[in-house]
């Protein structure tokens, strides 16, 4: 079974000291204090795994599905992953292996950038399509469309 605290690969090493949690343009997101290169292991998304029939019955949206038969609920708040935003454009991914969900960095990513991931489509059909997409790639769009193709008048 996950335990509820997130994982990083160094011994001496925590979430907190590469990581950090901050407002960001769609409430709460996570963000990198140091360079973290592509491919990079970032964090672990972790919490108790749940059966996936069961975890419609539950009331939060930090489930991730492992497979047809597993499910982790990683509402818990040691579970720093669950900041993670969805970006359309993403700059980070999240790989399912061995019953374990561990983000990795798909691009270079910068001190300040925020780590977002894909939620897939499933999620986003059903969270974010009507409200509308608040990553700022879709917000990017959103303001260039009003403004004309440049950004311009």
């Amino acid at each position: 079974m996950l335990t509820g605290s997130s994982r990083v690969p160094k011994k001496n090493s925590s979430p907190r000291d590469t990581l950090r949690v901050g407002r960001s343009k769609t409430g709460l997101g996570i963000f990198a204090l140091k360079p973290i290169p592509r491919g990079k292991f970032i964090i672990e998304y972790s919490g108790k795994r749940i059966r996936t029939a069961d975890a419609d019955n539950f009331n939060n949206r930090y489930m991730f599905e492992i497979n047809s038969r597993w499910t982790i609920d990683g509402a818990g708040r040691k579970n720093l992953a669950r900041y993670i935003n969805h970006g359309c454009r993403p700059n980070a991914e999240a790989r399912v292996s061995k019953g374990l969900v561990r983000i990795h960095a798909m691009k270079n990513i910068q001190p300040g950038d925020e780590i977002t991931y894909h939620y897939g489509r499933p999620y986003f059909e059903q969270f974010l399509r009507e409200p509308g997409c608040k990553c700022v790639a879709c917000l990017k769009k959103r303001r260039n469309g009003r403004n004309g193709r440049n950004g311009r008048n």
